[in-house]
């Protein structure tokens, strides 16, 4: 899309808005400090829900968050009424130290479930982090890796946006997730800000329209957390409107969902374990939500996650996978083949198998799953639904990772 232009930086590349990150042993901290910014969010629908995630939807009815703090090492979940009184010491400590109210400051936090938040640690990295803001570079990559747990490496993305009156804003973003990955309405933990000017009804929006195509499209282990929040700031410093006519314009839109799958399919590559990345493709299903219920089935599915890890073209995994998905499937004129950035072959064709053992798709497919990238691309032949999901393998690193989370 040439109205898109990717951007280094990360946040660095919005104006008005300062960021932080500091950490000591696995517990960090991260402000982002953006004035007066109008905001929205989505969050985990998970019935269990962490504190910060309660504390901060009360803050969001208010439609203004002025700053943003985000911890790693303690989820702050199912902690009673001391992890709330929790988030309000962390929010009062920010408030004082930059002079905002605590109505206009959220919290979200990330790690371990069940623990009562260390809060003399984590209050002594939020100061080492206040004292750090900033506007640079270095200071959006300090962000990102502070909020990271199991996470392999730091997620940012950056766009610039032609819009289509011609005026150009700006919109980065930070995000973290490696593990505990099955987001609905909602993600991991990803922080977002605009340039732009968008009233928060429009803010959300956009957002949950770019988080239905990125982050709730992903799949790393099935498990949805307790504590996904997206949050979406536009402090309005570029003075360019995107809503006209009461719509949002649609490059806008555009880029808004290109920057969340970036960041979404990062956190698809830096699967606890993972060894190589799946990106699943349907097309010609009956409709849009058929399409999307075939995709993240087949990146869900447990067995075919695990031939991916073993290079084993078990193509009757993904075919089990999209026959248990809930949507409409004839396997009498059903297309499968999948790619690698090289090479794809047809599996099975209008209904007709074609990787029997012994023939050259089956030799060409086992090729293929030695890759790092493994594409199932599936034509239903039902209509015109579409949708992509992403995911990773399932390996033995992800077991001893997660046998050993909380020792």
């Amino acid at each position: 899309m040439s109205f898109i232009r990717n951007l280094d930086g990360g946040f660095s590349v919005i104006e008005n808005l300062k960021v932080s990150g500091a950490k000591e042993g696995k517990y960090g901290v991260s402000i982002i400090l953006c004035p007066d910014s109008n905001a929205s969010a989505v969050f985990t629908t998970n019935k269990v829900v962490a504190a910060p995630v309660k504390y901060t939807k009360n803050v969001i009815k208010n439609g203004v968050v002025s700053a943003v703090f985000v911890n790693s090492g303690n989820a702050n979940c199912f902690t009673g009424e001391q992890g709330f009184k929790d988030c309000e010491t962390l929010v009062e400590l920010v408030a004082k130290d930059l002079k905002i109210p605590v109505s206009e400051i959220a919290i979200a936090s990330t790690g371990v479930i069940g623990r009562e938040m260390p809060i003399d640690i984590i209050s002594k990295v939020a100061y080492e982090s206040l004292s750090k803001l900033g506007n640079g570079a270095e200071n959006s990559l300090a962000a990102a890796k502070a909020i990271m747990t199991t996470d392999t490496f730091p997620k940012e993305c950056a766009v610039e946006v032609t819009l289509t009156t011609g005026e150009a804003v700006k919109i980065a973003g930070i995000t973290k997730g490696s593990g505990m990955i099955a987001p609905n309405m909602g993600t991991m933990l990803s922080f977002i800000v605009t340039d732009a000017v968008i009233p928060p009804k429009e803010i959300n929006k956009a957002l949950k329209q770019a988080v239905e195509t990125s982050f709730n499209m992903i799949v790393v282990d099935g498990d949805e957390s307790t504590n996904d929040t997206c949050l979406m700031m536009a402090n309005g410093a570029s003075g360019v409107e995107v809503i006209k006519d009461g719509e949002i314009d649609s490059n806008f839109q555009k880029a808004l969902n290109y920057l969340c799958i970036d960041l979404a399919k990062k956190m698809a590559r830096d699967g606890e374990g993972a060894t190589k990345f799946i990106e699943a493709n349907v097309f010609g299903a009956k409709d849009l939500n058929d399409a999307r219920l075939a995709a993240k089935s087949i990146i869900s599915s447990s067995l075919f996650k695990s031939a991916v890890f073993g290079g084993d073209p078990n193509w009757g995994r993904i075919v089990a996978a999209i026959g248990y998905s809930g949507c409409d499937l004839n396997p009498d004129i059903v297309t499968i083949a999948i790619a690698d950035d090289a090479d794809e072959v047809d599996l099975v064709k209008n209904g007709e198998i074609l990787a029997f053992e012994g023939t050259p798709y089956l030799e060409r497919a086992e090729k293929i799953m030695q890759s790092k990238n493994v594409i199932v691309n599936v034509d239903m032949d039902l209509g015109d639904g579409e949708a992509t999901a992403w995911g990773c393998d399932l390996t033995y690193d992800y077991v001893k990772i997660n046998a050993e989370y909380t020792t």
